[in-house]
Formats: C-alpha cells, structure tokens, sequence
C-alpha cells in the first residue's frame, strides 16, 4: 500500500487543483478545497465540470494506484461522467471503488459530493489500461 501523498506526486495538474488525499482506516478519500479560480460559470456561482471530471479521474488514478500498488499511474482508456447537481462554491469531496483490477485493464467508479456524501453532485464510471 501507498502513502496518500505518494499517489499524486506524478500528476501535476492534481497539484493545480490543490487536491489532497485523506486516509481514515482503508477509506481513501479525496479533497479538492474551493478556489475562486475553479469557478467556470460566474454568474451562479458554479464549479467548471472539467474541474469536477478532472477531480474525479484523478481520484481514480489514486485510488487504483493504491490498490494495486503499481509504480505507473493508469491510463484512462474511456471515462464515463454523470453531472447530478451544479457544484458550489464549496470543498468538494470524492472517493472511489476499484470494481475489477485486471492485467490490462481495470473498472473504476467514483462519487463526488460537497454538503453530504448521500447527495453527489456528480459520478463517474472509467477504464484504465494498466500497462
């Protein structure tokens, strides 16, 4: 198993959003803290959806990365979003579910949420080549 940290040193852009991974016993969970500059529509005020896709695929990334303990960040072969709700201008917070872990390919699914896990504001459903 991987430290939290460890999972996103290789991926720069989690360092732009200013994601941190939390470990409570196995549950790893993944936090992206509100900045004014991940708001995409002004006028709502809402987070940009490329901002929560991207929050998200990256808590797969780590996720799997601590599963399977690989020295290599998977790569997404197809990702699949669902936007629930508009993301506030609030923390945002995900986890993610390693469904299969195969020799070339891997299932992930993730929920991101902000005021509570049993309302997400968005879910996504991916595949990672793991060579």
């Amino acid at each position: 198993m991987i430290k939290p940290d460890a999972a996103l040193k290789s991926i720069s852009f989690a360092t732009f959003l200013g994601v941190c991974l939390e470990l409570a016993g196995d549950e790893l969970t993944a936090h992206l803290p509100f900045a004014p500059h991940l708001i995409g529509n002004p006028m709502i005020p809402a987070l940009h959806g490329g901002v929560i896709g991207a929050f998200m695929e990256i808590t797969a990334m780590a996720q799997l990365k601590r599963d399977g303990n690989f020295d290599h960040i998977p790569k997404p072969i197809d990702v699949n979003i669902q936007y629930l709700r508009s993301g506030k201008p609030l923390d945002t917070y995900a986890q993610a579910v390693v469904k299969r872990i195969g020799r070339t390919i891997s299932s992930v699914e993730v929920s991101a949420w902000q005021e509570t896990r049993q309302s997400p504001i968005a879910t996504l459903q991916a595949h990672f080549l793991m060579d």
